[in-house]
């Protein structure tokens, strides 16, 4: 796959790129468990309209992504963008990773961590995936208070924890920016581990939240299923993901806005 930029910038100031190096959830679970059977450590985020916003206003959620070794797009307003250019792209979103990671580990002996979301969530979504997928093996979970920004004592001890379990792969279910700020800091700490940032991923699991009927996933929906669930937390939110797919599609118009590229994965 060759290089392609997708918004190239047209003065000196441009903003942040985020390298898309992943582009079908079938490559994405190759990748995953090629670097696990092999132990080699990884990030793996899924870039969205939100992540877009967070990406302008938060450093360190800036330069967790900079560091990233996985990228893919979730979400079709990035994909659109992406194929608009010619790029040969699918979803791949968070929400639909975890049920297929937990299949793969259990085919491959992978031992799995989970930190989030939270405490009846957790045990009701693990009781399910391990009644879906018997041979999983669940090396540690945990519900912890996760202080702002990757505090150092605190990233210490789950490093810590993660080693000694044995995991190959630690599922976050933090929400975004910290599930990525805290695995990027876990990272160098714990080369052997891949981490994966899932959001909502369990709670759908669990039942403890609804996601959209398929069909509205299909037609492209899912946000809207979302806004009128929880139009108090989401108005603003989208109204400011709106700007953030508008500054996308003119990068020549906003050449600060973040840009999109896609690359080859080592």
């Amino acid at each position: 796959m060759s290089s392609i930029e997708l918004a190239r910038p047209v003065a000196l100031a441009s903003g942040p790129e985020v390298r898309v190096n992943l582009v079908s959830m079938a490559q994405t679970l190759q990748t995953i468990a090629q670097r696990a059977l092999a132990r080699r450590g990884f990030t793996l985020f899924t870039v969205n309209l939100d992540h877009i916003v967070k990406l302008q206003r938060d450093a360190a959620f800036r330069a967790a992504y900079g560091r990233a070794d996985l990228i893919s797009a979730d979400g079709w307003p990035i994909v659109a963008i992406m194929r608009r250019a010619g790029c040969d792209i699918e979803r791949t979103a968070g929400a639909d990773l975890l049920d297929p990671v937990c299949r793969l580990c259990a085919d491959h002996g992978l031992p799995i961590y989970f930190v989030g979301p939270g405490a009846a969530s957790q045990r009701a979504g693990l009781a399910t995936l391990q009644t879906r997928y018997p041979a999983l093996k669940i090396a540690g979970a945990e519900t912890p208070l996760v202080p702002a920004g990757a505090d150092a004592e605190f990233v210490a001890g789950l490093a810590r924890r993660l080693t000694e379990s044995g995991a190959r792969i630690c599922v976050m279910s933090l929400g975004a920016p910290k599930q990525e700020i805290l695995s990027d800091a876990l990272r160098a700490r714990c080369p052997d581990v891949g981490f994966l940032g899932v959001g909502a991923a369990l709670d759908f699991i669990s039942g403890h939240a609804t996601r959209a009927p398929m069909w509205m996933r299909r037609g492209r929906l899912e946000w809207f299923w979302r806004l009128i669930n929880d139009p108090m937390r989401l108005t603003t939110r989208y109204a400011l993901c709106a700007l953030a797919l508008g500054k996308l599609a003119a990068p020549r118009i906003f050449p600060q806005a973040p840009r999109l590229t896609l690359v080859d994965h080592d």
